[in-house]
């Protein structure tokens, strides 16, 4: 009679489970070393119970196999992270080194810890001072040429403007000449035959204004004559002459 076919789930009856998992253990583990024999292969196994009690079994060693299997495990994307770490240790490793030449060769240009060094080194050095110092002196004729050049644009800009602003000196000059001369023949004119007499000035304290008084006749006499007349003999003439007209 055939074995019958057990269902796939968990046994409910302690003491049945309990059967069955020191069966199926033993067998898996049988399995398990027969295989690491017949076929050469490395396994390893590793059971823990419902209790949390530890079973394995390593053809090899389970801690071996372990490791193996984490090396081997690596995706493709670990392996990358992996290769660019160690890049940038190298790239790390190689700006270190060349920062450590760079302030050695620093300190020998300086004249510093040349001891160690060697005549052909001691010769190298001198050679890039000469080199240094002649490209220093070529920069620094370049840069006076160049602040010589600026200093004569400047002069033929400023020597320009001087020439404008006396241009325009000579034709105010100019105007200012012909000024005068339109003056001075005004004046001359008005000495040949225009007089400008200007009012006389007075005094508005020194102001009064003439009482009135009374006219009889017509008042009359010639400035010329009068003049010659004393006045009070002036005043009866006019008096005379104001009741004969």
């Amino acid at each position: 009679m055939g074995r019958g076919r057990v269902e796939l789930k968990r046994i409910e009856n302690k003491i049945n489970r309990q059967v069955t998992f020191s069966k199926r253990r033993n067998g898996l583990l049988k399995k398990a070393y027969e295989l690491s024999v017949l076929c050469d292969a490395e396994v390893a196994l590793i059971i823990f119970s419902s209790r949390g009690k530890l079973y394995e079994f390593g053809s090899v060693g389970t801690t071996n196999t372990i490791e193996r299997y984490q090396r081997s495990s690596f995706t493709p994307q670990d392996e990358h992270v992996e290769c660019e770490t160690q890049s940038w240790y190298q790239e790390v490793s190689k700006l270190k080194a060349k920062y450590e030449s760079l302030q050695r060769t620093q300190r020998h240009l300086l004249g510093e810890d040349l001891g160690p060094l060697n005549i052909k080194e001691l010769q190298n050095i001198e050679k890039q001072l000469e080199g240094a110092l002649a490209q220093a002196r070529q920069r620094k004729t370049q840069i006076m040429i160049e602040q010589m050049e600026e200093l004569r644009r400047r002069e033929r800009h400023l020597g320009d403007m001087n020439k404008q602003l006396r241009l325009k000196l000579e034709a105010e000059g100019f105007n200012l000449k012909a000024t005068e001369s339109l003056l001075s023949f005004t004046s001359a004119a008005g000495n040949s035959g225009f007089h400008f007499q200007q009012p006389p000035q007075t005094n508005p304290i020194d102001y009064q204004q003439p009482e009135p008084f009374l006219q009889i006749g017509y008042h009359q006499y010639v400035q010329s004559e009068a003049s010659n007349v004393p006045k009070s003999m002036a005043c009866e003439t006019n008096f005379m002459q104001g009741w004969i007209l």
